[in-house]
Order: C-alpha cells, then structure tokens, then sequence
C-alpha cells in the first residue's frame, strides 16, 4: 500500500518538473539581446537569434488617430547581418488588424545603425508587435 501512495504523490511532482522544463525551454526561446531594453523588447517577437541585432530604441506616436513607430536597429557585431522584418499591428483586445504587412529585407552593416518606419493600416490600431529574423549575411 505505501509503495502505490508513494507512486501516486510522486506524480504531481513529476508534473510540475515537466511543465517547469517546458516553461524553460519556452522562456529561452524569448530571451532578448541584452541591449534591447526591456520595454522595447516586449513589441520585439524575434524568430531565432539575434545575431548581434538590437532594437535599441522604438518612437510610437499617434498622427491624425493613426499609430506611427521608428524603430532603430543597431548591429553589435562587425560583420554585416541581413535583417528580415514586419509590423504586427494589434486593436485592444490583442487582434491583428489588417491583412498584415509582407516581410521586408534590410541590410545593416557590421557597428551600424538602420531605422525602419511603419504606419498602421487603420485607427483600430492600438499596440504593435515588430517580428524579426536575422542572418548573417
């Protein structure tokens, strides 16, 4: 009797050490270049590495009830990266809105520093996210 007691409060522990390396393993995925500050990190969803990119600074204004951003991308690095890109526009409940922007491509040379530009498609536009992937080049 005490062997299956012990199997069955073994159990939730074994849970929660699995649900502990799956949150882990998910966090790593979203680790952000240490000179991305955090707050502009939370619009980043980057897909990979870095790879020597930062989005050191982000401008979010609201022209005319349209939301506009800058953002400036900085290569840490000296070697050139290629740098793919797109801006996610978000209403106030988390939705996309629109159709959603294609990818773009933009070299940023090795210790140089690009700005991309975005303007949202309509004034439902309240939050924004900017997916990128880079490579090297």
């Amino acid at each position: 009797m005490r062997t299956r007691f012990a199997l069955a409060a073994a159990a939730p522990a074994v849970a929660c050490a699995v649900l502990a390396m799956t949150l882990a393993t998910a966090a790593r995925a979203q680790l952000h270049d240490p000179a991305t500050p955090l707050a502009v990190a939370s619009k980043v969803a980057l897909r990979g590495e870095a790879n020597s990119i930062a989005v050191r600074e982000m401008r979010i204004v609201r022209k005319n009830d349209i939301l506009v951003v800058q953002a400036d991308m900085a290569n840490m690095g000296r070697t050139d990266r290629t740098v793919f890109y797109r801006f996610k526009w978000l209403d106030n409940v988390g939705n996309q809105v629109g159709d959603g922007e294609s990818w773009k491509q933009m070299s940023v040379l090795g210790l140089g520093q690009q700005t991309v530009k975005s303007v949202a498609p309509t004034s439902a536009a309240v939050d924004l996210r900017l997916e990128m992937n880079v490579e090297p080049r």
